[in-house]
């Protein structure tokens, strides 16, 4: 069946009259004639009563009419969801990386990328919808590698031009994050102190069980956070948090995209090569 010729008809039947289809669809009133003509010999079926310049639907004609209706405001609804999942990025994530990343850095890619929106949400869980990207947390032993935007790694900051809390007797205000997630692995703090060679040091550890939290405390001047580099560095750079010439150390943990390569719209592509090279900064 031709698509023309079932549009025709639909847009006839809906309008009542071949001239209104006929300026619907940018078309003659003879070229909607001669389409539903067409059809009409297709189905071996009459679809509409012609008394002169008036028609009406044919009992087949009203079911058809029916289906194609529904049919065609199915496409369009399908098709409007399409052009609005390629203007507009969905991004869930966890409140951390959302709060101290993604939403301060949202600007500059839409600066960048003035055609396409980006919708942020946070979430411990993979969201499995359709179109929405989710940035997650977890156990690089278990990702994909295809999946995986950064590898992570942790280090100690403290609010900027504090002094070396390392040099004096004082005991040291330490947040860390014990995680929601009890499968992840633990953040590396023996492997930093070690590496760091502060594992005698007098160091009164804080618990918290998001990063966002620990890093609020240590920017009130409250103490020090051990926490990932990837949540630091934006604040580093804008001299609000610093390190103490420590040395950061590798971890188990990760950030990744569950089906990275499945997203096949040019904004989301753009996005992910964007976020990679942000958290890779």
């Amino acid at each position: 069946m031709s698509l023309q010729a079932l549009k025709a008809f639909e847009s006839a039947a809906r309008r009542g009259s071949f001239k209104l289809a006929a300026e619907e669809l940018s078309l003659t009133p003879t070229a909607i004639s001669h389409h539903i003509g067409n059809l009409e010999s297709r189905l071996s079926v009459s679809l509409f009563h012609r008394q002169g310049r008036r028609i009406s639907l044919t009992g087949t004609g009203i079911r058809l009419a029916k289906a194609t209706s529904e049919g065609f405001r199915k496409i369009d609804s399908a098709l409007e969801e399409v052009v609005k999942a390629g203007n507009t990025v969905r991004v869930t994530t966890t409140s951390s990386l959302a709060a101290m990343v993604l939403i301060p850095s949202q600007h500059d890619f839409e600066q960048a990328n003035p055609d396409i929106s980006v919708e942020i949400s946070t979430g411990e869980s993979v969201d499995s919808q359709s179109h929405v990207i989710p940035i997650r947390f977890g156990d690089a032993s278990v990702v994909e590698d295809s999946d995986v935007v950064r590898l992570e790694s942790f280090n100690v900051f403290g609010a900027y031009g504090m002094k070396s809390p390392y040099r004096g007797n004082e005991p040291i205000t330490l947040f860390t994050t014990e995680w929601k997630n009890k499968a992840l692995p633990p953040s590396p703090l023996a492997e930093w102190l070690e590496e760091n060679r502060l594992e005698g040091a007098n160091i009164q550890l804080k618990t918290f069980d998001q990063e966002l939290f620990g890093i609020q405390q240590a920017m009130a001047g409250n103490g020090l956070v051990f926490c990932s580099t990837t949540l630091a560095n934006k604040l580093l750079k804008a001299n609000v948090l610093q390190h103490f010439d420590t040395q950061s150390v590798a971890s188990d943990l990760c950030y990744y995209v569950p089906g990275k390569q499945s997203f096949e719209t040019r904004s989301a592509a753009r996005f992910l090569t964007w976020i990679e090279d942000l958290l890779n900064q």
